[in-house]
């Protein structure tokens, strides 16, 4: 991911701005569930903050000059129910969520950096929240039911793969934790949209120094990365130093594990999950600025597409009934994208990512651009 998004979610901290409620709002002659965010340099307005509960749409307006995101949190501030990143200046997005009554935050980040602008949100209990059919309900719950045992599944391999990590790189074995260290990584970003829900564990497993914080301690996947892919003028990590590095991703990593077997899901989690994935393959991995020093950002690609997709065909029954069309060319890009990666594979995993001409990344780039659209409008299909 682009570790700045992580950065907001660490502790509930003083705002950068205020985020306000506009005195007329536009849901009162409208939806009502539909809220209008505007987000500038030091603001972030809603046209309301209580709706109520059921399907809730964020019309999100980018009017400053950096690209900013948008985000629907639990009440404590860390863990994210819905996002939507990448909204570039005079831009639209829209954040499509099923949210029950209770108490959030919501937060705008112009920039992608620092705490974010935030603001209390309520949902209102409703009797209005969207109808689920006897044979929609089927498809939900087996949806649901398969996207946990797979998520279960990933963090359970993770976890295997990187104590068998740590314990090589520990050991001084740098060549086989170089080979081991793209496989390993592979699990953690299938599940990536899950993991960085987890707004104090991400930060500290999968931050990349370029968006590291002021003061912020680096740790992680990538401060090991660039110990074991060492650049000019590099000083090596001493031996307690390795250790002490080893043993703290070791220990986040049973803790997102112990996390993720309890975690349950909602449709709209599902979708937005896919969307998520995907924008992690655009605005990292198919820049080459995940894997800086390793280079091997396309295990990265090809795990974020797997995620993405797995996540899709879960709720791709729900799609097909309520909107075939948009079923027919999820499951075509999705493909298509997949072609491409596949013709970059090698015996021993993928090309790496600066081995890679112009042309390759192009038709990349294009392919995952080409899959964004459609994927933006699976939340809304699922839940209508």
């Amino acid at each position: 991911m682009r570790k700045t998004t992580a950065m907001a979610l660490i502790l509930a901290v003083p705002l950068l701005g205020a985020c306000t409620e506009n005195a007329s709002s536009d849901t009162e002659d409208g939806d009502p569930r539909t809220v209008s965010v505007t987000s500038t340099e030091d603001g972030c307005e809603l046209s309301t903050t209580e709706v109520p509960a059921g399907t809730i749409t964020f019309e999100v307006a980018n009017q400053g000059s950096q690209v900013t995101e948008f985000y629907l949190l639990g009440d404590d501030g860390l863990r994210i129910l819905g996002e939507v990143e990448n909204v570039g200046p005079q831009l639209t997005r829209e954040l499509v969520v099923n949210a029950a009554d209770g108490s959030y935050v919501t937060a705008c980040k112009p920039g992608m950096k620092g705490e974010g602008i935030r603001a209390d949100f309520t949902v209102t209990e409703s009797d209005e929240a969207p109808a689920v059919s006897a044979n929609d309900q089927q498809l939900v719950e087996a949806a649901l039911a398969n996207y946990a045992a797979y998520v279960q599944d990933q963090s359970d391999q993770l976890l295997t793969k990187t104590q068998q990590f740590v314990d090589l790189y520990q050991s001084g074995k740098d060549a086989e934790a170089r080979a081991l260290y793209p496989e390993a990584r592979v699990h953690w970003e299938r599940i990536e949209t899950v993991a960085e829900s987890f707004g104090d564990l991400d930060p500290m497993m999968d931050a990349r120094e370029a968006d590291l914080e002021p003061g912020q301690k680096w740790t992680g996947w990538h401060r090991i990365e660039k110990d074991l892919w060492p650049p000019a003028d590099y000083t090596a990590l001493t031996a307690a130093e390795r250790a002490d590095f080893a043993s703290d991703l070791m220990k986040n990593t049973e803790t997102l594990d112990g996390r993720v077997q309890e975690l349950t899901y909602t449709v709209d989690q599902i979708a937005n999950g896919s969307r998520g994935l995907l924008e992690e393959v655009a605005t990292g991995k198919v820049t080459g600025e995940e894997e800086i020093w390793s280079h091997t950002d396309l295990w990265d690609f090809a795990a974020n597409v797997d995620g993405a997709r797995v996540a899709y065909e879960g709720v791709q029954p729900i799609v097909e009934a309520k909107d075939p069309e948009l079923a027919t060319t999820l499951t075509e890009r999705f493909a298509a994208l997949q072609e491409l990666l596949e013709a970059q594979r090698t015996s021993d995993g993928f090309t790496f990512y600066d081995d890679l001409t112009k042309s390759e990344v192009r038709e990349l780039s294009n392919a995952v651009n080409a899959l964004s659209e459609p994927l933006s409008r699976l939340t809304a299909a699922v839940l209508s």
